[in-house]
C-alpha cells in the first residue's frame, strides 16, 4: 500500500520554507515521498476568512514575541542557518505559484521549488518582480522564458485556482498544510505528528 502524503504550500510563507528544509529528513526516515501541491495562500485566506499571523497577532500582548521565540527554536533545532527574513515581505506570490504548476508540467518541479525557496528565504529577493523572477530562474539554469510564458497560460492559472479550492474543501485554512491520506495537519509544529501518522499508516498497510 502506498501512503499518499501531501504538502500544500505557498512560497510566501516562511513556515513553508522551514518545512521544505525538514521534509527530506522525514522522507529519508520513512521512505515516503511528499507530493508538493501549490496553492495560493491569499485565496485560502479569502475563502476561509483567515488572516496572516502578522495581522492575527497584532495588538495581542506577548503573542507575537512568543511566536518569534518558537520560530527561533525551530530554526536552531533544525540548523536552518541560511534562512533570512525577506525584506520585501509580504510578497505577492501569484507569478511564482503559477510557475510551480508550469514547472510540474515540465517535470522540473523539484528544481524549480528549491530555486524559488532559496531566492525567497535565503537570498532576500523580491520574487513578485517578473524581471527578478526571470534572472533567478536563469541563475538556477531553469528555462526562464518557457516557465514565464507557461505561467501566463489560462489552464495554468485555472489549475492553481482549482488546487486552492480543493485544498480548502479538504479543510485547509492556511499554509503549511499536510495531508497523510485523509488526515490533515497544519503548521510546521506538526511535522512530528505528520511523521508519526505516516509510520502508523505504513504499519497498517
Amino acid at each position: 500500500m502506498t501512503i499518499k502524503t501531501e504538502f500544500h504550500f505557498d512560497f510566501g510563507s516562511p513556515n513553508t520554507y522551514y518545512c521544505h528544509r525538514v521534509i527530506p529528513e522525514i522522507e529519508q526516515r520513512t521512505g515516503t515521498a511528499f507530493d508538493y501541491v501549490p496553492i495560493l495562500l491569499g485565496g485560502v485566506f479569502k475563502a476561509t476568512h483567515n488572516k496572516s499571523p502578522m495581522e492575527a497577532f497584532a495588538g495581542i500582548k506577548n503573542k507575537s514575541e512568543y511566536n518569534a521565540l518558537e520560530t527561533q527554536r525551530f530554526i536552531k533545532k533544525h540548523a536552518l542557518s541560511k534562512f533570512k527574513f525577506n525584506p520585501h515581505f509580504p510578497v505577492n506570490t501569484l507569478h511564482i505559484m503559477r510557475g510551480a504548476i508550469c514547472a510540474s508540467d515540465k517535470g522540473i518541479a523539484k528544481e524549480y521549488i528549491e530555486a524559488i525557496y532559496q531566492c525567497m528565504w535565503e537570498q532576500e529577493l523580491n520574487m513578485a518582480d517578473p524581471k527578478i523572477i526571470k534572472s533567478a530562474l536563469l541563475a538556477a539554469n531553469l528555462p526562464a522564458d518557457e516557465l514565464l510564458a507557461g505561467s501566463a497560460e489560462p489552464n495554468v492559472k485555472q489549475r492553481l485556482i482549482e488546487n486552492t479550492e480543493a485544498s480548502v474543501n479538504r479543510g485547509t485554512f492556511g499554509a503549511p498544510t499536510f495531508f497523510v491520506g485523509d488526515e490533515i495537519f497544519f503548521g510546521k509544529d506538526r511535522l512530528r505528528e505528520v511523521e508519526e501518522e505516516i509510520v502508523a499508516q505504513l504499519a497498517r498497510s
